[in-house]
């Protein structure tokens, strides 16, 4: 019977029908094959991921090294070269296969050691492991094998040679670096110098251009916002003009429209005023000249009022004072005849009733005196000799008649008494 079933990744049929020996290559995909009678088997086609190690390997120079590396691996596909790897791994498993690739790339791993140094295998890693892949592909790909990758994973040894090697190398590589470090510096500084004055030189060089273009930008901006302004000017003008010959012809229309407006309204107006005038002389004129007249009666009859009292008051104000002047024509005579007769009683008195007068007058003469003094508590007078105090007492009477007469027109010096107070004897006895 036919069967049909999934194959793996890679399958090889055997019909075997009349002693055929025919065989079919599936990669992938689907098969037929007849049961009892088709012999299948299958191969990986899976990357294989190997890890070769050549242990203790004398290189050219007879140090022995350890080296480890890791290969990619896979089955080729095309045909031809699938049919070898069908002919040497069909029936293995991946171990096995893993196995043979394995002892193969070590064979030609420790036969490319023995021909190069240590500097070489350890400095170089990428070249070795190029040549390794080289010198192992013929006879891996008549496998029907393909080495993808072959990388150098560590280089060892187990004499310290490579610990040396690499101090000396380091020894030299920081001797090689100080020296590199000065000269490189002394280049540097060299160089700056160099570049700093390059660079000073292309800086001036530079601002220069750059001062002549920004002139040069700047006169063409000039110009060209010269040009801008005069085309914007021109075009405000022509804007400007063409806006007020609209607007000069809106206001023509607006005019005669006033103007019709106005003339409507002016005839509206004289129609009111008519009619406001009919209403004024109506409401307004005729009472109006009704209460004029009314009012011109009535002040009339006012003034003739007040005339009447003015007169009357004017009549009145001319008794009184006549009267008034009655009186006081008989109270002045009254006062004339009592001088009159006081004069003539003193001069019946005589000398005795002046004297009465003056001292009836002193006291109010001496109040009126005293009344600033009315304020101090206490009146010292200082003198060393008691002469002194006497002639101030003698000369404040001394004064006294003068003042008096002053005031009241009475002569003190020409009363006995008073002269008798007032004489020398007395201001001596004093």
């Amino acid at each position: 019977s036919l069967g049909c079933g999934s194959v793996g990744p890679a399958v090889v049929f055997d019909c075997g029908c009349c002693g055929s020996d025919q065989k079919t290559y599936v990669v992938g995909g689907w098969a037929w094959a007849w049961w009892l009678i088709s012999d299948i088997q299958r191969i990986t086609l899976e990357i294989m991921t190997l890890q070769p190690k050549c242990e203790d390997v004398e290189t050219a120079e007879g140090v022995a090294i350890t080296v480890t590396g890791v290969a990619q691996v896979k089955v080729m596909t095309e045909k031809e070269l699938l049919g070898y790897a069908c002919e040497q791994f069909l029936g293995k498993s991946v171990a096995e296969i893993k196995s043979v690739i394995l002892q193969t790339l070590e064979g030609h791993l420790r036969a490319i050691l023995g021909t190069l140094t240590v500097e070489q295998i350890y400095q170089d890693r990428d070249k070795f492991a190029t040549l390794v892949r080289e010198v192992a592909s013929p006879d891996v790909c008549r496998m029907g094998i393909e080495i993808l990758s072959f990388t150098i994973k560590d280089v060892y040894d187990k004499v310290d040679y490579l610990s040396s090697l690499g101090k000396t190398q380091t020894a030299a590589v920081q001797r090689d670096a100080d020296i590199g470090v000065a000269e490189a510096e002394r280049d540097a500084g060299i160089r700056e110098a160099e570049c700093k004055k390059e660079m000073m030189d292309v800086k001036f060089l530079a601002d220069t251009k750059m001062a002549d273009s920004k002139r040069e930008l700047e006169m063409q901006k000039a110009s060209f916002n010269q040009e801008v302004n005069t085309k914007k000017a021109e075009a405000q003008l022509a804007y400007e003009l063409q806006a007020a010959k609209e607007q000069q012809k809106i206001r023509l229309e607006e005019i005669e429209i006033e103007v019709v407006q106005r003339k409507k309204q002016i005839t509206i107006e004289e129609k009111e005023i008519d009619r406001t005038d009919k209403e004024l002389i109506a409401t307004v004129k005729r009472p109006a000249e009704a209460e004029a007249y009314k009012m011109q009666q009535l002040a009339e009859g006012q003034k003739i009022k007040k005339v009447l009292t003015a007169q009357a008051e004017a009549e009145k104000i001319r008794c009184i004072g006549e009267a008034e002047a009655a009186s006081i024509e008989a109270v002045g005579k009254a006062e004339a005849e009592k001088m009159r007769l006081k004069a003539e009683a003193y001069q019946q008195y005589g000398e005795a009733a002046k004297t009465a007068l003056v001292l009836e007058a002193l006291p109010k003469i001496a109040a009126k005196v005293a009344a600033p003094l009315s304020k101090t508590n206490e009146i010292v007078i200082l003198s060393g000799e008691g002469s002194r105090v006497t002639g101030e007492v003698t000369r404040l009477l001394a004064e006294l008649p003068v003042s008096v007469n002053a005031l009241t027109g009475v002569d003190l010096t020409k009363i006995p008494l008073l002269q008798k107070m007032t004489s020398p004897q007395c201001q001596t006895a004093m």
